[in-house]
C-alpha cells in the first residue's frame, strides 16, 4: 500500500474544501457565513438544544460556537436561556426571525447541494456511506487509542 493512503486523504480534503466553498457562497448570498448557516440549519425543526447538544452535532469547534452564537443572537436570529438544571449551560432556539430564515435558506440552499449528487444512484450512497463511516469509525478508534 505505501503512501497510497496519502492521495485518498488528500482527494478526501479536496472534496471537502470544494463542498464548502460552493456551499459557503450559497450561504453567503442570504447574509450567512458557513457556519451560521450550520448553525441555523441544526436548531432549524427543533424546539432548540443546548450548547453542548448543539456543538456535538454541527461542524463548529467548541471556541468558536460562542462567537457564531454571539453574531446570530445580534441578528436577532437565535436566542439563548440559562439552562435551569445548570447555571453553566445555555439552551439555544431560533427566534422567530431565525425561523422564518431557516424556511427561506434551508431548502435552496439543500436544493443547490442535491444537484451536485444528482447523478448518485442509491447503490453510490449506499458505497460512499460505508466507506466514509468505515474511515470515521477507524479514525475515532486511533484518536482515543494513542499508540
Amino acid at each position: 500500500m505505501g503512501e497510497r493512503y496519502l492521495k485518498s486523504i488528500r482527494l478526501l480534503a479536496e472534496c471537502m474544501q470544494g463542498f464548502e466553498r460552493l456551499s459557503g457562497e450559497r450561504v453567503r448570498r442570504f447574509g450567512l457565513t458557513h457556519a451560521q448557516f450550520d448553525i441555523i440549519a441544526t436548531l432549524g425543526n427543533t424546539p432548540g438544544m443546548a450548547y453542548k447538544e448543539l456543538g456535538r452535532k454541527t461542524l463548529i469547534t467548541k471556541g468558536t460556537l460562542t462567537g457564531v452564537i454571539d453574531r446570530l443572537e445580534q441578528k436577532g436570529l437565535v436566542e439563548r436561556q440559562r439552562s435551569v438544571d445548570d447555571k453553566r449551560s445555555y439552551f439555544v432556539r431560533l427566534t422567530g426571525n431565525g425561523e422564518q430564515v431557516f424556511a427561506d435558506v434551508f431548502p435552496q440552499v439543500t436544493a443547490e447541494g442535491a444537484k451536485m449528487f444528482a447523478h448518485f444512484s442509491d447503490t453510490d450512497f449506499t458505497s460512499l456511506e460505508r466507506t466514509l463511516s468505515g474511515l470515521r469509525e477507524l479514525i475515532v478508534a486511533g484518536s482515543s487509542n494513542p499508540g
